[in-house]
């Protein structure tokens, strides 16, 4: 019982979302990346669509040269899990305006575990050199 309260207390503080996320499974997250993301996004250079390599903590809209929208350059938004989460589940409604053409992720569990695997990328730069 007192982890339970430990554990309620620390993720009713202003930390960051990652201490208290449901988490998500990378693995996983990797495939579904590779399967819907990859055709445009790459983690290590901008292509059709920005890097993702250092996602996660990252103000939307300003990796350097690539071509944003109106929508997402004067979005506010900085990339964290709730926010991929949120943007992830329907990109259109979450930020009209915006470029990507991707409709979304509807399963919460895959919008997880793919923003498990950004968030791995995020800490594990070895890993936007793949």
């Amino acid at each position: 019982m007192r982890s339970i309260r430990s554990w309620l207390l620390i993720c009713a503080l202003p930390l960051t979302l990652s201490a208290c996320s449901s988490g998500g499974d990378a693995t996983r997250g990797r495939e579904l990346y590779a399967k819907e993301c990859a055709a445009c996004h790459s983690l290590a250079a901008n292509t059709d669509a920005p890097l993702h390599c250092g996602l996660m903590g990252r103000k939307a809209g300003t990796v350097p040269g690539f071509p944003y929208s109106e929508a997402m350059r004067s979005s506010g938004l900085v990339w964290d899990e709730k926010t991929l989460d949120e943007f992830l589940a329907a990109p259109f409604v979450f930020l009209p305006g915006t470029l990507m053409g991707f409709p979304g992720f509807a399963d919460a569990a895959d919008r997880a575990d793919v923003i498990a695997y950004l968030r791995e990328a995020s800490t594990d730069r070895s890993q936007c050199s793949k």
